[in-house]
């Protein structure tokens, strides 16, 4: 679904085990690592797409998981002008993402990349809370970084120094869903 500002409706997924380690996953076929994420379909609720990509991108079920926290309100962010198709209608400009805090609760061999015939990634891997920023492509960083600290008083009770390289104002306040 593409707004009337030409972004389009996105949920973003980010998945920690014990450790506070979130999952990094790997593009198919290329060397670009990314939280998973996906497109919301007209007439799906936040929480059905965030299933459903869940599900297609990791082949986790809403039993594998516990939702915790989600970000309160959009977070954009512009494609570069050498990505948008000028001849798609309506014209894509960019996303408006809501993103989701996920516990996961089994064993990690159900993480299976492989379960749909549309391959979104072929690796993944626990990484530290912050290192996202650092590896993800360039003109996602600043959404990643807002997200990121949104989330992070929820995942670390408030006790977590945000680090100092990442000094931009915060945008948002995640609201805890469960816990």
């Amino acid at each position: 679904m593409i707004d009337k500002d030409g972004y389009r409706a996105n949920v973003g997924i980010v998945i920690t085990n014990d450790k506070r380690q979130i999952l990094l996953a790997k593009r198919h076929q290329q060397d670009a690592w990314q939280l998973p994420q996906g497109g919301i379909d007209r007439g799906e609720t936040e929480l059905e797409a965030l299933f459903r990509e869940l599900d297609e991108e990791t082949g986790l079920s809403p039993e594998h998981v516990v939702v915790i926290a989600k970000t309160p309100k959009w977070l954009r962010y512009d494609l570069p002008k050498r990505h948008i198709r000028r001849k798609q209608k309506p014209i894509c400009i960019g996303q408006k993402q809501v993103w989701f805090l996920l516990k996961l609760t089994a064993e990690e061999s159900n993480i299976k990349l492989d379960t749909h015939s549309d391959i979104e990634f072929d690796d993944w891997k626990w990484v530290d809370y912050w290192h996202p920023i650092e590896v993800v492509v360039n003109f996602k960083q600043p959404i990643y970084e807002d997200m990121l600290k949104s989330l992070a008083p929820v995942l670390f009770n408030n006790n977590h120094k945000v680090p100092t390289q990442y000094s931009r104002p915060l945008k948002c306040v995640a609201v805890t869903l469960n816990k």
